[in-house]
């Protein structure tokens, strides 16, 4: 059965310091997918995500590039995706995007819907939603190694 964590963040504070500590506990060959509507808080996960791999400079949604690269002293790169502008998953071809998922990399994918046929399985889908309280996100394992993730991260750490 698949692992799946809910759970209301009041804070876009919160919500990065959640990504954080998962991240504390990621590991290569990982994928990612973020999913919600605009503003529903996929950028700022992904900014609290780098922020615990160690990237301390600004992260922006790469809306235009599509791909942003981080690369750490640990060897692993953190490709972060942003999908929202994508016409054809074909164009990610074009890219060379498909190097990107590698036993090295951790790759965060917004809006993977955009791609589906292209990309990998995720490891972990994330679901983030408008709520009247801040924003609440479903987590769900969709991999052994997604579950190993999610099983490391204690729920006290994360709020």
């Amino acid at each position: 059965m698949k692992r799946v964590v809910e759970h209301v963040l009041h804070t876009q504070a919160a919500l990065e310091n959640y990504a954080e500590r998962l991240a504390e506990h990621a590991v290569r060959d990982m994928v990612i997918y973020l999913r919600g509507s605009l503003g529903a808080g996929k950028t700022t996960f992904a900014r609290g995500f780098l922020r615990g791999l160690g990237y301390q400079g600004v992260v922006k949604s790469p809306t235009y590039t599509l791909v942003e690269p981080y690369s750490f002293s640990s060897g692993i790169t953190c490709y972060h995706f942003d999908l929202y502008r994508l016409a054809d998953a074909e164009e990610l071809e074009f890219t060379g995007a498909r190097d990107y998922f590698n036993a090295s990399s951790i790759c965060l994918i917004e809006w993977p819907e955009k791609a589906e046929g292209f990309l990998p399985a995720a490891d972990i889908d994330c679901c983030l939603e408008h709520h009247a309280q801040g924003r609440k996100m479903t987590l769900t394992a969709c991999s052994e190694k997604g579950e190993r993730l999610m099983a490391r991260v204690k729920p006290e750490e994360l709020l």
